[in-house]
């Protein structure tokens, strides 16, 4: 049988691989589609023993309908993506994991609005937005985000590797407008946030491009954008 300093050892062992990181509690990657933004995370929630959240994008049926029709199946799309998004965050945030710190997700609830914003008409935006604010307010806010900035051309070849089939006909256009409405959302409300040219990333081949990650992820930031180059 354990004693009390038997046990208390135990705790301080379990819990010595969180101190990695004390700075955040709360980290999201984002990045626009093909960015590696869930290679990312799985990477961070490994190195740090952190619980993971991973978007449910597969369990949306109108997506490959999307991608075929986008004004007939935007709206729905858009809808079902936020509900399950709410759902999800809203049931592992608010559960306390006292062997896992932080938490790391690959996406940030708002890019529910910054999608809508593309794909939605002015109409259907703007019934969108009503509903999106009262959802977002009951939602805790990540302390960092990570986000992974990769021109169109390095998009659409992660794309095309990972072989998804609805994803294969994506136009550049779209690409470019997720783009540039994540990058003005970003700057116009001065997120803290760690900016990462994603231009010739390999998390997962090249070891030196995860280590500037991490060693970025062990100081602390003030509000705004913080440019960080891989080697």
């Amino acid at each position: 049988m354990q004693g009390p300093d038997s046990a208390a050892l135990c705790l301080s062992v379990a819990l010595r691989g969180l101190k990695k990181n004390m700075n955040y509690r709360f980290i999201t990657i984002e990045g626009n589609i093909g960015a590696g933004k869930t290679t990312l995370a799985h990477l961070l929630s490994k190195h740090y023993n952190a619980r993971l959240i991973l978007e449910e994008f597969a369990e949306n049926p109108f997506l490959p309908k999307f991608y075929e029709n986008p004004a007939q199946y935007a709206f729905p799309l858009e809808l079902f993506f936020m509900a399950e998004r709410y759902k999800q965050l809203k049931e592992l945030l608010q559960q306390r994991d006292m062997f896992q710190n932080l938490t790391i997700s690959d996406y940030l609830f708002t890019k529910c609005l910054l999608f809508a914003k593309v794909t939605l008409s002015d109409e259907e935006f703007r019934l969108y937005q009503r509903l999106f604010e009262i959802i977002h307010q009951q939602l805790i806010q990540p302390d960092l985000l990570v986000y992974l900035h990769a021109p169109v051309t390095k998009l659409q070849a992660n794309i095309k590797k990972r072989n998804r089939s609805y994803e294969q006909n994506i136009p550049d256009q779209y690409l470019f407008s997720i783009q540039e409405t994540y990058t003005h959302y970003i700057k116009q409300h001065n997120i803290k946030t760690l900016f990462i040219d994603a231009s010739n990333a390999d998390f997962l081949g090249n070891e030196s491009h995860l280590k500037v990650v991490l060693d970025a992820l062990d100081k602390e930031y003030d509000e705004g954008q913080h440019y960080i180059t891989l080697p």
